[in-house]
């Protein structure tokens, strides 16, 4: 049990001899190593303000353990130097005949979790941070001494990924989102983005105070990101050259890329909240046994995928499009399906439940299988349809629907999983064996599995697809963690660093085209006149 009562001490004044000095009139005694004559001076308002709090019993010995730390500019004349230390007060050897009740009292106040503003619990042996002026300033620089660069600049490089593909997707088909089955460079970004969440949720949940009110602050987020996924996407700005906006809300769009985020934070938030065991993690065993209902969970989730993809029979059906004049009757295609179990563009089960579910006017409207060669006659990319062409190509479909954002989840409790490795491991080649197996096996699984019919499919994220992916984030991760973190090869990432630590930020202004919709509203005489025009931008 360590305690610390947080007061700074000049490492410059600190002597090597080691000696005692009674707490008198209290019944503490102290063994002080290396200690200042500032930390002597606070060592009795130290005690005074430890005795009590944590039910420190009499007879003990402590001893004086000095971190470094940098100082404040008002400490420095103090301290002689940049550098200061923290006094942290330590038991060294306890009272016999009493340790059964002082561990007893020590476990309920630091095995339950709990911390306010006052203390705080930090660390596997349940250490104390004591009230003090410098309380705020030790935790932002501990946060920032513990904050993992590498997924930073892993999230810095799918914001990248995302706005090349965006902008040269359409003169690069080669790195475009593939038009159905099949992998492309875009196709990678969304599950790096969710393996991402999940790795993120490990580290922000790893000390729980209070379960009711993670879940009420996990819940707040959900709904923010909710919401701007409605703002960005669902139809309310009329994109480039048009400076319309609003939506009808018979056919707002509601699946997205920010609402599928939020739908697998949410879901990984849960488990890591409420679905946690308590025991010891000493290997990768014992860790999988500690989440144990985290990995069912997954298995429920997989088996509910794949019993509804193959399981659910589709029937015919039929959709409108409206043409141009306003007393026309809208054009009415009709699709002949009938079968159960069938992957492609029109009779696919996750299609069906999003327009029974959410209505086919909510979808969206500009499907990736319009891509294809039956439907496009400059396919891989968008053209005129074939004289042949299938009646469903230009029906709506959500490449975000309900169906394939429930694999979508299982891919951010992968995440999860490897975040717990973070947790749990600290030596790099113990992390980095623990990511690059199951990494390993997940690629070669989802291979596997698309070779023998279960295609990897972005549109309706198959179990090959989330295989291959999170295993490929996972090696990509590994790497960055390799360049980052372990060789320190930090100035060439710092660019990609800083788009990781403001993604949102840049999602929106830049992928979202909020920015250039913002800029063309200012033009000169007409709409077109703007600066976008200038620079070439736009039509």
């Amino acid at each position: 049990m360590t305690f610390s009562c947080a007061y700074k001490v000049s490492l410059s004044s600190m002597v090597t001899n080691i000696f005692m000095k009674s707490l008198s009139p209290s019944p503490y005694k102290s063994i002080f190593e290396k200690k200042s004559l500032l930390c002597q001076e606070e060592e009795e308002e130290a005690r005074k303000t430890t005795e009590g709090k944590f039910h420190l019993e009499p007879g003990n010995i402590y001893s004086v353990v000095c971190e470094r730390e940098k100082v404040p500019s008002s400490f420095s004349s103090l301290a002689g130097r940049e550098e200061i230390a923290m006094a942290m007060y330590k038991p060294i050897k306890e009272q016999e005949g009493d340790n059964g009740n002082r561990n007893k009292t020590l476990k309920s106040n630091g095995e339950g979790g709990h911390a306010d503003d006052d203390h705080e619990v930090v660390g596997d042996n349940k250490s104390f941070i004591l009230p003090t002026h410098s309380k705020q300033q030790h935790e932002a620089q501990r946060q920032k001494r513990q904050r993992l660069v590498s997924l930073d600049v892993f999230r810095g490089l799918t914001v990248a990924l995302m706005i090349l593909v965006d902008d040269a997707g359409g003169v690069l088909p080669a790195i475009n989102h593939s038009p159905w089955n099949g992998l492309t460079l875009a196709d990678v970004v969304m599950p790096f983005f969710l393996f991402i969440v999940g790795v993120s949720l490990a580290l922000t949940y790893k000390k729980l105070s209070c379960k009711a009110v993670a879940t009420r602050k996990a819940i707040l987020r959900t709904l923010k990101l909710l919401i701007i996924g409605l703002f960005l996407q669902g139809g309310f700005l009329h994109g480039l050259n048009d400076l319309t906006y609003g939506v009808d809300m018979k056919q707002i769009r509601w699946m997205g890329i920010l609402q599928r985020i939020a739908i697998g934070y949410l879901a990984g938030a849960m488990c890591e909240i409420w679905l946690k065991g308590g025991n010891h993690v000493t290997s990768g065993l014992s860790m999988l046994r500690k989440y144990q209902f985290q990995w069912a969970a997954v298995l429920v989730l997989v088996t509910i995928y794949l019993s509804l993809l193959y399981g659910l029979h589709v029937p015919d059906w039929e959709y409108q499009i409206p043409v141009a004049a306003a007393s026309s009757t809208p054009k009415i295609f009709p699709v002949k399906c009938g079968v159960r179990g069938d992957t492609g563009p029109a009779c696919n089960a996750n299609g069906m439940i999003d327009r029974t579910v959410l209505g086919i006017r909510h979808l969206y409207r500009k499907p990736i299988y319009a891509r294809t060669k039956p439907c496009s006659i400059n396919s891989p990319d968008y053209g005129p349809l074939p004289p042949d062409a299938p009646s469903w190509c230009q029906a709506p479909f959500d490449p975000e629907g309900l169906l394939s954002s429930v694999m979508a989840i299982v891919t951010c409790l992968v995440g999860l999983h490897y975040g717990h490795i973070i947790v749990h491991f600290k030596e790099h080649k113990d992390r980095t064996l623990h990511w690059m197996v199951p990494s390993t096996c997940f690629l070669v699984l989802g291979l596997v599995l698309d070779l023998l019919g279960m295609h990897v499919n972005k549109a309706l994220y198959t179990f090959s697809y989330m295989c291959v992916t999170a295993g490929a984030a996972g090696i990509v991760f590994t790497g960055i963690y390799l360049l980052v973190d372990v060789c320190g090869f930090r100035w060439p990432t710092m660019v990609l660093e800083w788009m990781g630590m403001h993604a949102l930020m840049i999602f929106i202004l830049a992928t979202s085209n909020v920015l250039p919709v913002v800029v063309q509203g200012f033009y000169w005489k007409q709409p077109g006149n703007n600066i976008l025009k200038l620079i070439g931008i736009g039509r």
